[in-house]
């Protein structure tokens, strides 16, 4: 059965606004019981600096910028090898009644308790030693959720050397040759002509046509042996395949530091207060920057915005330690405020453009080769991976995070706390459902042409025979030639290839989603706006903008964050190593966190880090749900704690049953792989037995504050009770 976009989009947004106009109601009303009348700790604790009330529009939006990083991008255009429908469902049935609920009852709770963190609420509401195992996990979710988010961004920009499995064969088109050329002490190049094919095995199905040409790196030791079977050259070991970084991206995604800069200077110093002002200048430059990126390939500027993967794991581990150095005012201020706006606007161009263009989703309802597993990202079955590769977008422990940090010490009233922590969380789990309908309106083989990686295309055809074999049944090229889509000029072979020359970027195996993402954006908003596919090139560059504006957000305010915990931590073993004002603790603190996330990025891939990201956020909202939970036992209001409850117990056992599948399966192989794996499969199992361990002793804690009932109400000198009634 054939479905369009369309039809879903507006049975989505009609189920989010009845959600939000009755369950975010009764929960404001009857478990919350949010008043007006309770002052909030932006105006008991006033400061002009970290208290302070702020118009709910203007929180809202902060709110909303700090929440939305790129998990709802990313893990719902991952989680299509299992099929559109599961991964739909999660997101709108989890953010209405788990991850909204999460963020809301976090921040109902938090601003009771004078804007306290989630460790410190753990600590008072269950006891101290969940407090510590609390803060145990927190610091290394956050470095393993910003390890997460940064691969996206190196796999979307940084260069690659894709190995090319020995023996198999390159089979040249007749009238062409391989030209090579050689550096002292490094490999040599060859130049391999376009409409080249690369043969893996016998069957059909186990070809792939390269449409454009490409460099391949081979040992200089080694040579080329001529296929007997065909006019061909045999693959030596260590064949690899050059694929150059995005220099546009890289450079338009640069650019959006100085003009935050320059923004920040704008509202603070230059015209204090200008705030319309700078946003028009802010919003203009970055869409300019977007325009003369496209000015770099090609030009002398194009080496120093090509850069590698490794180059762009430095850059991005530069841009991360220095943004949580400086003061917020500077950079990270004005870059929530330009990208809230971009985040808001964009997604509401999507919406419309979805409508507008009713896009027919490609992708089947649910896979029948990968629901069990096997997919190119998640070897595992439906449940419970599903609900691991989508977490931000339906339910996040990072928001508790945001929800128990800056956030309750802005709010002004109370009654706020509904549109803000229920109503944010909705708008994320729309930008999650845009971006399933994007990568589901994707062909099938141009989706799998993007996200088989090619190092790993052989194995992984020659393991699925069947799905190789659909690929070529449906009608669709394995290789990628498949005719163009609706609004599209046709172009000769494949459509991917149509498009790597429209916006002169290598697309092939580029696998983390972000490219899926901004492929699948771009047709949209060409097809809603037919007669200018030449746009297509900047809709794709301002695509991948915008996912690194979502990711990058996050990467300078969690690093941030994790800078403060670490601080907290060296300040008992050297107490000004504590004060968040001396630079050189504050230095030392950074260093560390980015060397943290830093190594799991250069080190690991998303196959490895996405699923222990997924984990680790994950379990972090089992924790938010136990306090939430606890919180409301506390106050006597435990008849309504199967809100909490409920969602606490369905996110904790599938998180536990992802671990237990890691932990004997992707992390216990690696171990047996030997050499270099071991020592990494280790540290993967440690760490993960770590998390499961501090959230059992949570979990352990809170079920015993539940079974003993309420505590005797605070003396009225303390803190007003949480959910207490008006």
């Amino acid at each position: 059965m054939s479905l369009h976009a369309m039809p879903v989009m507006l049975g989505v947004l009609a189920i989010l606004a009845i959600a939000y106009r009755y369950y975010s109601a009764f929960l404001a009303a009857r478990v919350a019981v949010l008043d007006d009348q309770r002052e909030t700790p932006a105006h008991r604790f006033r400061d002009g600096q970290n208290f302070d009330p702020t118009n709910r529009w203007v929180l809202f939006g902060h709110h909303f910028a700090a929440i939305s990083g790129a998990g709802p991008l990313i893990g719902p255009v991952l989680a299509i090898q299992f099929g559109y429908l599961p991964g739909l469902i999660w997101l709108v049935v989890g953010v209405c009644l788990a991850g909204a609920v999460q963020d809301m009852m976090v921040l109902a709770l938090s601003t009771r308790r004078g804007g306290q963190s989630l460790a410190s609420l753990a600590r008072q509401e269950i006891g101290r030693p969940a407090g510590i195992a609390a803060t145990i996990a927190i610091l290394y979710i956050i470095i393993i959720a910003l390890a997460g988010l940064g691969i996206v961004v190196v796999k979307a920009l940084g260069g690659e050397e894709v190995p090319l499995k020995a023996g198999t064969v390159l089979v040249y088109p007749e009238t062409s040759s391989i030209a090579s050329s050689m550096k002292t002490g490094g490999p040599r190049i060859y130049d391999v002509p376009a409409q080249t094919t690369y043969r893996f095995g016998e069957a059909p199905e186990q070809a792939m046509l390269f449409h454009e040409p490409f460099r391949l790196a081979v040992p200089s030791g080694s040579t080329f042996k001529s296929d007997p079977q065909s006019k061909g050259l045999v693959l030596p070991e260590q064949a690899r395949r050059l694929v150059p970084g995005s220099s546009w991206g890289t450079f338009t995604i640069a650019c959006t530091i100085p003009i935050a800069l320059f923004v920040g200077w704008y509202m603070y110093r230059i015209r204090k207060g200008k705030v319309v002002e700078a946003s028009i200048i802010g919003g203009l430059a970055v869409l300019g920057a977007t325009v003369a990126g496209a000015l770099v390939p090609g030009s002398p500027l194009e080496p120093y915005f090509s850069l590698s993967r490794d180059g762009t794991v430095l850059a991005l581990s530069a841009y991360g330690f220095v943004a949580a150095v400086l003061p917020v005012w500077l950079l990270l201020c004005p870059r929530d405020y330009l990208s809230s706006f971009l985040k808001i606007g964009t997604i509401f161009l999507l919406v419309i453009g979805v409508i507008v263009a009713n896009p027919k989703l490609e992708a089947p309802m649910i896979s029948p080769y990968f629901a069990r597993g096997g997919g190119p990202y998640f070897d595992g079955p439906i449940f419970p991976y599903v609900f691991i590769c989508i977490m931000c977008g339906a339910i996040s422990g990072f928001h508790s995070l945001v929800s128990s940090g800056t956030t309750p010490k802005m709010v002004s009233k109370e009654s706020d706390i509904r549109m803000i922590g229920y109503g944010a969380m909705l708008m994320e789990g729309l930008v999650g459902v845009v971006a399933l309908i994007a990568a589901a309106a994707l062909p099938n083989a141009m989706y799998y042409d993007i996200n088989i990686d090619l190092g790993k295309r052989p194995t992984f055809m020659a393991r699925n025979p069947g799905f190789a074999q659909f690929l070529k049944v449906s009608e669709v090229d394995p290789h990628g030639g498949h005719g163009a889509g609706d609004g599209a000029a046709p172009a000769p072979g494949s459509e991917l290839v149509a498009m790597e020359q429209d916006v002169r970027e290598s697309l092939h195996g580029r696998t983390g989603g972000a490219v899926t993402l901004a492929v699948g954006m771009a047709r949209i908003f060409s097809n809603a706006l037919p007669g200018v596919r030449w746009l297509i090139a900047y809709w794709y560059h301002f695509a991948i903008m915008f996912e690194a504006l979502f990711i990058l957000t996050t990467i300078d305010a969690g690093t941030r964050i994790a800078r403060f915990l670490v601080q907290e931590f060296l300040g008992r073993l050297w107490k000004p190593l504590g004060d968040l004002d001396w630079l050189p603790a504050a230095m030392l603190a950074t260093g560390l966190v980015v060397c943290g996330w830093g190594y799991f990025i250069w080190a690991g891939s998303v196959e490895t880090i996405w699923p222990m990201f997924g984990m680790a956020n994950q379990l972090l909202a089992v924790i938010a749900l136990a306090v939430v939970t606890t919180g409301l036992v506390n106050a006597g209001r435990g008849r309504y704690a199967a809100v909490t409850l409920l969602p606490l117990i369905f996110v904790a056992t599938t998180t536990s049953t992802t671990g237990y599948y890691e932990i004997t399966g992707k992390f216990w192989n690696m171990v047996k792989a030997g050499q270099g794996e071991v020592i990494r499969g280790w540290l993967n199992i440690g760490l993960t037995l770590m998390l499961l361990v501090c959230v059992a002793v949570i979990l352990s804690t809170a079920v015993m504050r539940w079974i003993s009932g309420p505590e005797p109400k605070p003396t009225s000198n303390q803190v007003d009770p949480e959910f207490a009634e008006a």
